[in-house]
């Protein structure tokens, strides 16, 4: 299964349009959005507005791939479950959010095992294209990953902003 997330706080018409009409057009069945209030309405994936956390934790746990935006809960929550993800930032040019805050995360990540960053439609569509070989190059064990995870929530965690 795909899954989709977009967060729950601003719509992101532009990352749900993509994934819905790339699996309209490969008849991909197995993709499950969490669209949040979005305006654009789904034609090919099933989706769904906002589910309680641990719900929202068994679709991860259940994904092969995760798509979102570059919400730190989402790259992270993936780095722990082992999961290849897609991150597709927020433009906030495209008045997407309200600064470049994601683009900065997804650029922090770049490099990161398992992190796939997409910054334009055309980058998304040509991961989603190759999913096979983003699950065949996802290095590091998921030990590894998930040990980073937990030490970067322990550091954001202890931050004072």
């Amino acid at each position: 299964m795909i899954l989709l997330s977009v967060g729950t706080q601003f719509p992101f018409d532009r990352l749900v349009q993509a994934v819905d009409e790339w699996a309209l057009r490969t008849g991909r069945t197995d993709v499950l959005g969490q669209i949040g209030p979005s305006t654009y309405k789904p034609k090919a994936m099933k989706c769904f507005g906002l589910v309680s956390p641990d719900e929202m934790r068994d679709f991860q746990a259940q994904a092969d791939i995760m798509i979102a935006h570059a919400g730190m809960g989402s790259i992270l929550t993936a780095m722990e479950l082992g999961k290849p993800i897609i991150v597709f930032p927020r433009d906030h040019t495209l008045g997407e959010h309200r600064n470049g805050h994601q683009m900065d995360t997804a650029n922090r990540f770049s490099e990161t095992p398992g992190v796939f960053v997409a910054r334009s439609v055309e980058e998304l569509l040509r991961y989603l294209n190759n999913l096979q070989g983003l699950l065949a190059a996802q290095n590091g064990s998921r030990a590894e990953l998930a040990r980073l995870a937990d030490n970067l929530r322990s550091f954001i965690g202890t931050a004072h902003i």
